[in-house]
């Protein structure tokens, strides 16, 4: 080719003569959404034996299954936006030549040109500026980690060519420049389009970084647009469902934005998943960057939406899209499930991870620390460490060839703001692997993953600035509860906690545990006063079921084992409600006890606690801490301990009236049933699925003790497949209530063909036309 100096009339195919040249003429071509118009710069007007590009068609309707891309909005045909291709890298993707004449293997020259868009610099070392001369056959389009173009067909002026993008490419928007040539002549035509396509990651191919052998996995994990995220306490666990929307308006183009503008991922390292989920678990949240959504812990959410009000990401990540401002507001549950969808979105494989009694270690001990005083209230301005009821992160799923071939597989990701991980609040990737070994060193924020599941439980007695510490009571199985996900092609839960520790009380378990804190260097001493003392024994005892609305009662049970002496036990036991993180406790009620108890008996100190006595201290997921401290006469020996419940609260019923069919519009019915002994008052139904671009909003005036309300809407479902309806009721009296319903669309009769297969017997077969991958 040369440069512009050598050749005053011709082009050559360099990024620098496309810019600098005078020369040149330019006609637009129009044609209908599906087809690219080119923009035709010729070179060489003279040269009429160039071959000329009339007309380039982005093959959406075969490129869409093939690269499990079909459902994305940008891929359809919507009035006022523009059709885009959207494609996973490492996998051949067809586009459709149309000519002025016959497209000669012997004679003509054709070369792609691919630059990353909004890349300022695009170069060839960074991967974000590549050209592909088409090769003439389609067995020739070169190695996974590098680009290729080939020929598939030829026929008259219409050519089938196939694209390969490297599986290392840099994802995002690319633009895409042809030149044409006549072999051994100078004449080039070059055609610049000005639209773009995009490039995803590609976890059905082997070479990439994401590659995800199990096909139900990736269903589950990439292709599923709704899922389940636990929530509630260790010992009443409430699944909640969560619209992720990956396929939604402009959250492809929101997950591109936080990925590279928030989260600061150069074109360079777009290409790395690892860069990538830690550059996003920092952009997801707010107080570095201004990212995406702003958390709030408090119990006013004046400004903005209560975390227990959303249903999903798609009106998060528009409105983000739309106002470039953090989205009000946000806690745990809410980051992890955006976060969930731009990483589907971008095609990395990810779970909802849900750990019940999670420890918030802020001093990198291992340990979590309590401070009570002498009635046994614990002391929250001594408290830096915390125990939520539960918390929600995010794995993952990729190879780490960063720290070893062992390690790939799922990884921790958090993008919730609870400690900052290099000078931000971010958190990850960390293996699942290496945190089960106590490998805490190991990138990124193991240690951090480690202690929240793995962590030892301590209570000190505080009496005063200048009197020494007393330990209580260290419990050692008290955090990483029911480490919990949703399960692969089922709406149930699947307990992963072995995959994050070993065995509670196995010789494994607590190994791990003096490894870790040797890596650790920490000076914490492992005490165990009040182990000789075995003759009292306390537990709680809960109901196994308490509904909002109802009377409970909590019962401790004291139990003397010894077989000789009898004792005298003085303490009290409180009842408070509080946040979910453990923190902002309000007392609902306390009483005091006095017992003496028998060789080899059992007493049991009972407090009922009615709903006028809770209602209006309740936060917003209904969380209750209940308390014990207790002392024994004559000994040593003092007991504190403390658990955590909650309520259960009423699920949404949702029906359909007829069997919902793809494009056929269908009503809608959602029921829920009073379950508070007062009226509820100025409700609201909120309603998302498929094909819902707006939340749908139903307001309820009023709904009568123990009476059942409804709510009627028109639903017609986008394609045939498996699909999901979410909804959330709130009133003043009662909120975060929430229901789903997972169903079949069946496809209509339309798209379902009759073929006859001559060879076997010239029998039917059903062919369904889906738009989703069931």
């Amino acid at each position: 080719m040369g440069n512009c100096k050598s050749l005053p009339k011709t082009w050559c195919s360099c990024s620098c003569c496309t810019k600098c040249c005078k020369h040149k003429a330019t006609e637009e071509i129009r044609l209908n959404p599906l087809i690219l118009p080119p923009i035709l710069d010729e070179t060489d007007a003279t040269s009429t034996n160039v071959i000329s590009i009339k007309s380039f068609d982005l093959c959406t309707n075969e490129n869409g299954p093939d690269h499990h891309t079909k459902n994305f909005y940008s891929m359809k045909s919507n009035p006022g936006d523009e059709t885009k291709l959207i494609v996973r890298r490492g996998q051949p993707f067809k586009i459709r030549l149309t000519t002025n004449r016959p497209f000669s293997r012997a004679r003509d020259t054709l070369n792609f040109v691919f630059t990353l868009h909004n890349d300022e610099k695009p170069s060839h070392g960074h991967g974000t500026l590549v050209g592909c001369m088409l090769k003439s056959n389609s067995y020739e389009l070169g190695e996974s980690n590098e680009w290729g173009s080939a020929i598939e067909t030829i026929s008259g002026d219409q050519m089938d060519v196939l694209i390969k993008p490297s599986c290392r490419a840099p994802i995002g928007e690319w633009r895409v420049e042809i030149d044409t040539q006549v072999s051994n002549q100078e004449g080039v035509r070059n055609f610049k389009y000005s639209s773009t396509f995009y490039v995803l990651f590609n976890p059905w191919c082997k070479d990439d970084q994401v590659y995800m052998p199990d096909r139900e996995a990736l269903r589950e994990y990439v292709l599923a647009d709704t899922t389940l995220i636990w929530r509630g306490s260790y010992n009443r666990l409430r699944p909640s469902v969560w619209k992720l929307g990956q396929y939604e308006r402009d959250v492809l183009d929101c997950s591109l934005l936080l990925m590279s503008k928030i989260g600061k991922v150069t074109p360079a390292h777009r290409g790395d998943p690892i860069k990538i989920s830690r550059a996003l678990s920092a952009a997801v949240n707010s107080p570095d960057d201004d990212g995406a959504v702003l958390g709030n812990w408090s119990e006013d959410f004046s400004g903005g939406t209560p975390p227990t009000k959303w249903i999903g990401s798609v009106a998060i990540l528009q409105e983000y899209y739309k106002k470039r401002k953090p989205v009000k507001f946000g806690q745990c549950w809410v980051f992890s499930g955006v976060l969930t969808t731009i990483a589907r979105t971008l095609g990395i494989p990810s779970r909802i991870i849900t750990n019940y009694s999670s420890a918030h270690d802020t001093q990198g001990s291992l340990t979590v620390d309590y401070f009570v005083d002498a009635e046994g209230k614990v002391l929250e301005e001594m408290n830096s460490d915390s125990i939520w009821n539960y918390h929600v992160w995010n794995e993952v799923w990729m190879d780490r060839p960063d720290i070893g071939v062992e390690y790939g597989g799922w990884q921790a990701i958090d993008s919730t703001p609870q400690e900052m991980s290099d000078d931000m609040y971010r958190c990850g990737p960390a293996s699942v692997l290496a945190v089960k070994l106590g490998e805490i060193l190991r990138p990124y924020d193991c240690d951090f993953l480690y202690s929240e599941v793995n962590a030892d439980k301590v209570f000190w007695r505080y009496t005063g600035p200048y009197q020494p510490l007393k330990l209580l009571r260290k419990d050692t199985l008290g955090i990483g509860h029911l480490i919990s996900t949703k399960q692969i092609g089922q709406w149930d839960r699947d307990d992963i906690t072995k995959t994050y520790k070993f065995a509670e009380k196995s010789r494994d378990e607590r190994d791990t545990m003096a490894k870790a804190l040797k890596q650790a260097n920490s000076s914490f001493s492992r005490y165990y006063l009040n182990e000789d003392f075995n003759d009292i024994y306390f537990d709680f005892n809960l109901q196994d079921d308490i509904k909002i609305g109802e009377t409970f009662q909590v019962t401790l049970q004291v139990k003397n084992r010894s077989d000789e002496k009898a004792y005298d036990v003085v303490g009290s036991l409180h009842v408070e409600t509080v946040l979910y993180t453990g923190k902002q406790r309000d007392k609902v009620k306390s009483t005091t006890f006095d017992i003496n108890i028998p060789p080899n008996s059992l007493k049991l100190i009972e407090m009922e606690v009615t709903f006028d006595e809770y209602f209006g201290k309740l936060m917003d997921q209904a969380a209750f801490n209940i308390s014990c401290m207790a002392n024994v006469r004559d000994t040593d020996y003092e007991y504190f301990a403390q658990d955590d419940f909650r309520v259960r609260k009423p699920d949404i019923k949702i029906t359909f009236q007829g069997i919902p069919t793809s494009h056929e519009e269908i009503d809608v019915i959602v029921r829920l049933t009073n379950p508070l002994p007062i009226p509820l008052r100025k409700g609201l139904f909120q309603l998302e699925g498929p094909g819902i671009e707006s939340q749908i909003l139903k307001k309820i005036a009023e709904v009568p003790v123990s009476a059942t309300t409804s709510a009627t809407f028109k639903y017609t479902p986008p394609f045939a497949g498996r699909a999901a309806l979410v909804a959330k009721f709130s009133c003043k009296e009662l909120d975060d209530v929430d229901g789903f319903l997972a169903y079949e669309v069946r496809p209509r009769p339309d798209d379902v063909l009759i073929e006859s297969n001559e060879i076997n017997g010239g029998y039917n077969r059903r062919i369904e036309r889906r738009d989703v991958i069931p």
